[in-house]
């Protein structure tokens, strides 16, 4: 197992290439399950959860190619074929490592008729039922069943008939399932109240290239006409918006200068309002944005809620940078009722944190000093790397495996702008 060690207090300056994103990959995997034809999808992360759903869909038959990578390059490209599905069955030994495994629920239905999923893993946030993912599908046409921790889907004429969905609260993971399945259903679907993130806008991009027919794009009001199939195509991975706001945050933190090379700032309204409202200034450049701390951070009041809403993976990362503001943030979780485990760990390091239920009072003004602390999920971790890169003396984050997850070769990037930070094995 590694650590992560970092001697903090350096200001960091230079450019970071922001990685395909996380959060879009793992979406656009499963769509291969749903054609003959070959997906070629390109900026796609080196990242264990990108790995770990390779494997899950090799189980399933999918075959996978990896282009050569460069040195010095990030990304890579992946070729996926599922000309026939081998099974039908995704075992627990898998789908436990990630909660991202459930997304070959409904793809896998769309194609063969039914579909067997173990519930899932993943980090240890909140509670996060699947029942919107069942409940869109079966709306759809779909019989479900639940029996020892599975779930097992199918379609009774061996294809989903379509159908109209409205979502009562908006679920980014359901709202993909939901598509996936629709575009090969015998009739029209419309999903209302869906999910409006750019993966979810991502995700239909790919799909109708693939030759699916889906109206409503970016909107909450989704119109899916089923087509008999679908062919392959070759579709790029969209930028990182939450790994290019955690970076903005790497500037803020250390009153830094970090041009975020291939960001797009069109997916990231709620993120650079906020880092403009902490007093960071907003560049948008040729080839993404500068984002610069020039003068003390001020403090901030900030709810998450779903896109365009300020996302909740980014609550730990600015909690951290909101720790040596001026003056004292307000921060309130919305859409997990678990997602401050990170605060005892920044406290360790000297933040002033509290926390009353889902909200969070941030003190700002801290010296954080450097520890020995635990990551304790992906994005949790991240903000312990920013609080490590502004403490005086040693951090060293524990459990870095989180960070594996969602951070394309961290480390690496941040020495390029300066950080002293290197990875350690601990045997």
């Amino acid at each position: 197992m590694d650590s992560i060690r970092i001697t903090g207090g350096k200001r960091l300056e230079g450019k970071i290439p922001i990685s395909g994103a996380k959060n879009s990959a793992l979406t656009l995997l499963p769509c291969a399950l749903l054609t003959e034809g070959k997906l070629t999808l390109g900026n796609l992360p080196r990242l264990a959860d990108v790995d770990n759903f390779s494997h899950l869909l090799n189980g399933l038959g999918v075959s996978t190619k990896v282009a050569g990578v460069k040195k010095g390059e990030f990304g890579r490209k992946m070729t996926l074929s599922a000309r026939e599905i081998a099974s039908t069955v995704a075992p627990y030994d898998m789908v436990r490592k990630m909660r991202a495994s459930i997304l070959v629920l409904g793809p896998m239905l769309a194609r063969a008729g039914e579909s067997t999923v173990s519930l899932p893993g993943g980090c240890a946030i909140g509670d996060r039922p699947i029942d919107l993912h069942l409940k869109v599908l079966e709306a759809l046409g779909a019989e479900i069943e639940l029996a020892a921790g599975y779930v097992k889907a199918s379609a009774p004429k061996g294809r989903l008939s379509g159908g109209d969905y409205s979502f009562p609260v908006v679920s980014v993971g359901a709202t993909e399932n939901g598509l996936m399945a629709a575009v090969l259903a015998s009739g029209r679907s419309e999903l209302f109240n869906a999910a409006r993130e750019p993966e979810i806008v991502d995700l239909c991009n790919l799909l109708v290239a693939m030759g699916g027919k889906i109206d409503g794009i970016g909107s909450s009001h989704l119109v899916i006409d089923g087509v008999e199939g679908l062919d392959g195509c070759s579709y790029d991975v969209m930028p990182d918006r939450i790994e290019a706001g955690s970076y903005a945050c790497a500037a803020g933190i250390t009153g830094g200068s970090i041009e975020l090379v291939g960001a797009r700032p069109s997916d990231m309204l709620a993120i650079t309002n906020a880092l403009a409202a902490a007093g960071l200034v907003i560049e948008f450049t040729e080839n993404g944005m500068r984002v610069t701390a020039d003068k003390p951070l001020r403090p901030l009041a900030v709810s998450t809620a779903p896109y365009p809403g300020f996302p909740t993976d980014m609550q730990a990362q600015f909690m951290a940078m909101l720790s040596v503001a001026e003056g004292q943030s307000f921060l309130e979780e919305t859409i997990f009722e678990n997602r401050y485990m990170h605060v005892p760990e920044l406290r360790r390091m000297g933040a002033d944190i509290e926390v009353h239920g889902r909200s969070a009072i941030v003190k700002g003004g801290a010296k954080l000093t450097g520890a020995q602390v635990m990551a304790t999920d992906l994005r949790a971790s991240m903000s312990l790397v920013l609080a490590g890169l502004a403490a005086k003396g040693e951090t060293e984050v524990l459990r870095v495996y989180h960070l594996d997850r969602g951070y394309e070769r961290l480390e690496e990037k941040l020495q390029g702008v300066g950080a002293t930070i290197e990875r350690v094995s601990l045997g």
